[in-house]
């Protein structure tokens, strides 16, 4: 019988505590879960301060030394040319050449090759001006079309658009979410009669940069728009706080 008693003192004192923990337990998880989540929004238009654009030309000869001597009197004459448009000689900068040997191919009947003709090299080099003079180089790229005339066989790439103080941007951004983010929490708290307590958790959103009044889809890693000069930047700042 005593060991009958013991037994039952021993369970009653496990029920007890089960029971203490079990409440416990119970009400840290209410308490966790009063929190409000919300999502503050920091949006900025701005300009694009430095630009590159950047071009290709080609030559083609039969010998290597007369395709080098076309190629050097070119590049001649596009330094010539953007000097005289007023392009300072440190932005523009000038690849290695690139060079091909060019064959011409003649088939057999039954489609196999019949042999490859050596017909001469090409040669082609690209230059690139990178400068923050952006609508001086903007122009410049709508009027490259003067050196095919002048008889360079001159390519266009359309044009790059950065932002040299992107770093300082996204610290205000940051900034302007989580006031966005801690007024949309204190609203919702003041409207559900309660107090907004501490700060439990922040979370920063994808840093995006499109274009201007555009339709341009926003990526989950991330995008950066480098087409236009007018630009867009929007990051998000996820704030979860204790509701008291």
């Amino acid at each position: 019988m005593y060991k009958n008693s013991v037994n039952a003192i021993i369970l009653s004192v496990a029920l007890v505590v089960c029971a203490f923990l079990f409440s416990n337990a119970f009400q840290n998880r209410n308490k966790s879960s009063d929190t409000i989540s919300v999502t503050g929004l920091g949006k900025t238009d701005f300009i694009s301060d430095l630009i590159v654009w950047s071009g290709s030309f080609s030559r083609k000869s039969t010998t290597l030394k007369e395709a080098y001597a076309s190629l050097d009197a070119d590049r001649e004459k596009i330094k010539k040319y953007f000097s005289g448009k007023g392009i300072a000689a440190k932005d523009v900068v000038f690849s290695a050449v690139d060079f091909n040997k060019n064959f011409e191919t003649t088939y057999n009947e039954n489609g196999t090759i019949r042999q490859n003709l050596f017909t001469g090299f090409t040669l082609s080099q690209r230059v690139t001006i990178q400068s923050k003079e952006v609508n001086k180089i903007e122009e410049l790229s709508r009027q490259s079309s003067e050196l095919i005339n002048s008889g360079i066989e001159f390519y266009s790439n359309a044009p790059e658009y950065y932002y040299t103080k992107l770093a300082e941007l996204k610290v205000q951004m940051i900034a302007e979410a989580t006031k966005d983010a801690s007024t949309r929490a204190q609203s919702i708290a003041d409207n559900a009669n309660a107090d907004l307590g501490k700060l439990k958790k922040s979370d920063m959103g994808v840093f995006q940069i499109i274009a201007q009044n555009s339709s341009e889809d926003y990526s989950y890693g991330g995008s950066f728009n480098t087409n236009s000069k007018n630009k867009t930047a929007t990051i998000t700042v996820k704030l979860v706080y204790q509701v008291e």
